[in-house]
């Protein structure tokens, strides 16, 4: 049986794990053992980061929501319970761009739950 060497294919694969470890600090971005560590972390952040992008936007687009809705005299629960009763389907997200660059639009909203 003939041997058969791996340089040129470890050597490929290295060279991809360190070409994504590009910009990291230290021997993070320069060494093969470092630099597989840190990418695979980096990929367990961000998938993790993916799904907790979702929640950070859902809690920012309700405090918006909130803070626009009480100088009108509604708090966010009652202003969704009143949406949902009045059958007004507007998810959060567009909600609060209303709330944000739209403010009449948003207060015609609050008084047709009122």
């Amino acid at each position: 049986m003939t041997r058969v060497k791996s340089g040129t294919t470890a050597h490929r694969r290295h060279r991809k794990i360190i070409k994504a470890a590009k910009g990291y600090r230290g021997l993070r971005s320069r060494t093969f053992k470092q630099a597989k560590n840190a990418v695979m972390k980096a990929g367990m952040h961000a998938y993790a980061h993916r799904r907790t992008k979702k929640r950070d936007f859902r809690s920012l687009w309700i405090a918006r929501i909130n803070a626009a809705a009480r100088p009108l005299g509604v708090s966010y629960s009652r202003l969704i319970d009143g949406m949902s009763k009045n059958s007004i389907v507007i998810n959060r997200k567009m909600l609060a761009e209303l709330a944000v660059n739209n403010a009449e639009a948003f207060k015609a909203i609050v008084e047709k739950i009122k």
